[in-house]
């Protein structure tokens, strides 16, 4: 099992679905872990849930589309344990499979506000706390949405490959200084996305019942495994680059995908 004691995470979308599996996860591994999120029921319900199963996690409510915001979670989770050692930047809505025709100003801004200004957010306040102490571990969720045009809707597919472009690129400038920056792209994954979606995208929210979610076997036709990935199959691979069994690791955006990649 991958050993974090004595590290501190921050975990951005982690009352939930695959984030909510990190927080666990890495909480469980030893990490003081602080979620920020913004379902506040969800959010304390999973922080008092992790903590009766023995993590030190707390939950701060949080937009990750706001910059003070962001700031003040890196800040309390440096204020509470002392430090910042690694930042899962995992908030992220779905767009609903919309085409460019469908997608609104509204929702394509709220898209891109919450999906990648929420990442270039978390990992710039990261990377303003981890550079002096030379060292940290930065995971930013993107998804095989990012690496393949056809998988997802306009402004989810145009997020989540920026998101891969974004982590290279701070990977090229930062890694000189201890700090391994990643991505992680989940596959067809079971988690409840396009519900916690449809209430954080509000009135811009499209309609979230078409694709895999309107024909559930749809995605065998392209997963070799012929199954969804769970969300601690994700979980378990973003412990691993937290830990530092990944030191040599950075740049990459690794599938997680069932081997949907490769077909």
């Amino acid at each position: 099992m991958i050993d974090l004691n004595g590290r501190v995470a921050v975990v951005t979308g982690g009352e939930t679905g695959i984030g909510l599996a990190i927080s666990r996860t890495l909480a469980l591994a030893g990490a003081k872990t602080v979620i920020g999120g913004i379902l506040d029921d969800k959010g304390q319900a999973a922080a008092e849930q992790i903590k009766k199963d023995g993590g030190d996690v707390v939950f701060i409510k949080t937009d990750v589309s706001a910059e003070e915001q962001v700031e003040a979670l890196v800040q309390s989770a440096v204020d509470r344990f002392g430090k910042l050692d690694i930042m899962v930047n995992n908030a992220g809505v779905f767009d609903g499979f919309a085409d460019c025709v469908e997608t609104s100003p509204a929702l394509w801004d709220r898209v891109i506000d919450i999906n990648l200004r929420g990442v270039f957010l978390g990992t710039r306040a990261a990377l303003k706390r981890m550079t002096p102490q030379r060292y940290g571990r930065i995971i930013n969720t993107s998804s095989v949405g990012g690496m393949r045009g056809s998988a997802d809707g306009c402004s989810y597919t145009a997020s989540k490959f920026a998101i891969i472009g974004l982590t290279k690129q701070v990977a090229c400038t930062h890694s000189q200084y201890g700090i391994t920056v990643n991505a992680i792209c989940p596959g067809v994954i079971q988690t409840d996305l396009r519900q916690t979606s449809a209430i954080n995208l509000g009135d811009v929210a499209p309609d979230m019942s078409r694709g895999v979610g309107h024909d559930p076997d749809a995605y065998k036709a392209v997963v070799p495994a012929k199954r969804r990935g769970t969300t601690q199959e994700i979980a378990d691979v973003t412990a691993f680059l937290a830990s530092d069994a990944a030191s040599y690791v950075t740049g990459t955006a690794i599938p997680i995908d069932g081997g949907w990649m490769a077909f």
